[in-house]
């Protein structure tokens, strides 16, 4: 069989060319739908979550490929956008952290849209793609694309998760953001960021930022498909992100006292103290400023855990509802069947795991991420691949399925082999990492966590990081987890005798990096 399997990968240049890529017409490629959903975790009915309510995502899953083994290459906006968009991982964008600019280290950077604008593509660009305050202008022919209620000269600077309905609330961020200001003019969101945590306003889809985008997504299709030339359309939609506002009949969807608590409420037994991250995002919001470090005795209570989840869930639901107008929309324009979809969310999020709310950790809840695609001509429909898959994997996938050139320095995988042969032998791991800073670190240390993920095991190194030039020091812990009999990651296996002997060979893959954990070809 394995023998049968190789020659079988010998066969790929030949054979893909006539099968998979068959639709790409001479002359005619196929337009992109480049979906990002901020903050999304696995939470869709497509990957086994019985809670969620998503039928129009799970129904793209239905008609194309679901990954279930997709892992981001850093669990924050910046350096995980960085890299899938450029198809390089984070130690060579030398973007590790929230505030560094890919564009600022490397001026020259060729993005996806900028790529695929030199092949024919009209590049258009709606919403988060690139982190909110680096929307990267320059990468698209059409960028930056708001809604007309959100073009007001003060909001510019603003993200698009910070908008409320309640007037109240609204009186109240501006007062705060003029306080904030005087202190430091420069701020995240442009001082935006802050008011409750949730918000469920009786109002139509449209009234909230992402379902105005969405119109606008629309009005920009009707466009784009009068066009004699095909596009690369970014679509990018800020919720789950925090605060979990949305309309409120997508809350009343679930009832709260059915959907489950984390299974895993501890810090992982076992694990570095500096693992985890402070949950400094949440203490920006109303009655959050007083929680605790998650290695901290602070637990949040369970009323407001389940206003939490409920939160997250809702805005999941809303978001799918938004997708499923669109693709209505698409197939009443006609170009539903002749565009590439690929839904992705940037990393993780948890919701009460590991005693914490948010990502910035190199745990697994963090780390994997949803990744959907549909495409033009596809043979196999409905078909789910459990292959390890990177986010990094997107840029040389598009290209190949697009019959674009794949750029040679590209760090990532096409994986468009497992999309007609979801069983084929593929990567032999995935590799992550995390920039843990001073100022959210339990011991104030600064560290570098590297991160390999195989089919049955989770490994992670730690280092000292001098952050001025971006190098590593001494080796300072380990952390291993079993994938199959601790996949919520509960138990630090690294220094129990029985595991050393293996954490020792996952050493050693995980400096041997991702070049050696390719497909055998």
């Amino acid at each position: 069989m394995k023998r049968y399997l190789h020659r079988l990968w010998l066969l790929f240049p030949l054979c893909w060319l006539t099968s998979a890529c068959s639709h790409v017409e001479e002359g005619k490629r196929p337009n992109i739908l480049f979906i990002s959903i901020d903050d999304l975790r696995p939470t869709l009915g497509a990957y086994g979550d019985t809670i969620a309510i998503t039928p129009h995502i799970d129904q793209l899953a239905a008609e194309g490929v679901t990954f279930r083994q997709t892992f981001c290459q850093a669990a924050v906006c910046a350096p995980s956008r960085a890299s899938l968009m450029t198809g390089i991982r984070p130690d060579s964008t030398r973007v590790w952290h929230l505030g560094d600019q890919f564009r600022v280290i490397n001026p020259e950077t060729v993005t996806m849209p900028q790529y695929f604008s030199r092949f024919g593509y009209h590049t258009v660009n709606i919403g988060k793609i690139f982190h909110n305050y680096m929307p990267d202008s320059i990468s698209w022919d059409e960028p930056d694309l708001r809604p007309a209620r959100y073009l007001r000269p003060e909001w510019l600077g603003r993200d698009g998760e910070t908008f409320y309905i309640s007037e109240e609330v609204n009186r109240s961020q501006e007062i705060k953001r003029d306080s904030l200001l005087k202190l430091r003019p420069v701020r995240y969101a442009d001082g935006w960021n802050t008011g409750p945590a949730w918000e469920a306003a009786d109002v139509h889809d449209t009234m909230y930022f992402d379902g105005a985008q969405t119109e606008l997504a629309k009005q920009t299709l009707n466009r784009l498909a009068g066009m004699d030339q095909p596009f690369f359309f970014g679509l990018g939609y800020f919720r789950p992100h925090l605060p979990f506002t949305a309309p409120k009949k997508y809350w009343d969807l679930y009832d709260p006292q059915k959907i489950p608590l984390a299974p895993n409420p501890n810090v992982p037994e076992g694990a570095p103290i500096f693992s985890m991250n402070s949950m400094y995002e949440l203490r920006h919001y109303d009655g959050f400023g007083h929680i605790g470090h998650p290695t901290s005795e602070f637990r949040m209570n369970e009323d407001t855990t389940r206003i939490l989840k409920h939160g997250y869930y809702a805005s999941v639901s809303y978001v799918d509802a938004l997708l499923g107008d669109l693709f209505q929309h698409m197939k009443e324009l006609g170009i539903y069947e002749n565009t590439i979809i690929i839904i992705w969310g940037d990393h993780g999020w948890k919701l009460g795991d590991h005693n914490s709310w948010g990502k910035m950790t190199n745990y697994n809840i963090d780390l994997q991420v949803p990744m959907i695609i549909r495409y033009p001509g596809q043979k196999k429909k409905g078909v789910q691949t459990y292959a390890l898959t990177e986010l990094v994997d997107m840029f040389p996938s598009l290209c190949e399925l697009a019959s674009v050139d794949i750029p040679d320095y590209m760090q990532g995988t096409s994986f468009v082999p497992l999309l007609e042969y979801p069983d084929l032998p593929w990567k032999k791991a995935a590799f992550s990492q995390f920039h843990r800073r001073p100022a959210v670190a339990a011991d104030g240390g600064r560290y570098m966590g590297y991160s390999i993920n195989t089919a049955d095991h989770h490994y992670i190194e730690w280092y000292t990081w001098d952050h001025t030039t971006g190098t590593r020091g001494a080796f300072v812990s380990a952390e291993l987890y079993d994938r199959k009999n601790d996949p919520y990651e509960k138990i630090n296996l690294a220094d129990k005798e029985n595991y050393i002997e293996l954490a020792k060979r996952l050493s050693t893959q995980l400096a041997e990096g991702w070049r050696k954990a390719l497909p055998e070809r």
